[in-house]
C-alpha cells in the first residue's frame, strides 16, 4: 500500500473525529487552543492506537485467512463506508464536556472503525507503525481543525464530511479487491 492509499484511508477514518470535533466546537462557549488540541489528542490518539491493536488481532490469525483476506478487506473497509454514510445524516446532540470519562467514550466510539481497518493491514502486510502514524498525525490535525470549524461555522460541514470518508473507504475497499482479482494493477 503505498503513501497516497494510506493517506486517503487516514482522512476517510479522521472524518468520523472530524464531524465530532465540529460539534464539540459548536457546542464551546469559549474556545481556546487547548480545547482543539486536547481533542486532537484524544481522536488522534486513539485513531493512532486502534489500528495497533487490529494489526496485532489480524495477524495471529493472518495465517487461518490468507487465500481470502482481500475479501476481507473489501468487506470490512466497505462496511465501515457504509456505517459513515448512514451516520451522515443523524443529528447529535450537543454537549461542551472535555473531561476525561466524556472525550475517552468519544475517542473509542469514534476509532473502532480504525481497529478493522488495522485487521485489514495485517492482511496486506502494511507495516503498521508509519501506517498508524499518519492516521493518528492526520486525524489530530483534522480533529483540531474541526473544533474550530464548529465554532465558527456551526453544523454545515459535518454530513459532507462524513459522507466523503465513507465514500473513501468503500473506494479503497473496491480497489483492493479488484486488485487482488487481477481486473485492475496499480
Amino acid at each position: 500500500m503505498d503513501f497516497l492509499e494510506l493517506l486517503l484511508i487516514a482522512v476517510g477514518l479522521s472524518m468520523d473525529a472530524f464531524a465530532v470535533s465540529v460539534c464539540k466546537g459548536l457546542s464551546l462557549r469559549g474556545l481556546r487552543p487547548r480545547h482543539a488540541a486536547l481533542v486532537g489528542l484524544y481522536f488522534g490518539g486513539f485513531q493512532a492506537l486502534m489500528p495497533v491493536v487490529g494489526w496485532a488481532l489480524g495477524y495471529r490469525f493472518e495465517h487461518v485467512i490468507r487465500n481470502v483476506d482481500h475479501w476481507v478487506a473489501f468487506l470490512l473497509l466497505v462496511a465501515i463506508g457504509i456505517g459513515m454514510l448512514r451516520e451522515a445524516g443523524k443529528s447529535e446532540e450537543l454537549n461542551d464536556d472535555l473531561g476525561f470519562r466524556t472525550m475517552l467514550l468519544l475517542a473509542v466510539a469514534t476509532s473502532i472503525d480504525a481497529l478493522a481497518v488495522g485487521i485489514t493491514f495485517a492482511f496486506l502486510q502494511v507495516r503498521i507503525l508509519p501506517a498508524a502514524g499518519l492516521i493518528g498525525v492526520t486525524t489530530f490535525l483534522l480533529s483540531a481543525l474541526g473544533v474550530y470549524i464548529g465554532h465558527v461555522f456551526g453544523l454545515r460541514y459535518k454530513a459532507k464530511a462524513e459522507v466523503a470518508g465513507g465514500i473513501i473507504l468503500i473506494l479503497i475497499g473496491l480497489k483492493i479487491l479488484l486488485e487482488h482479482l487481477g481486473i485492475i494493477a496499480f
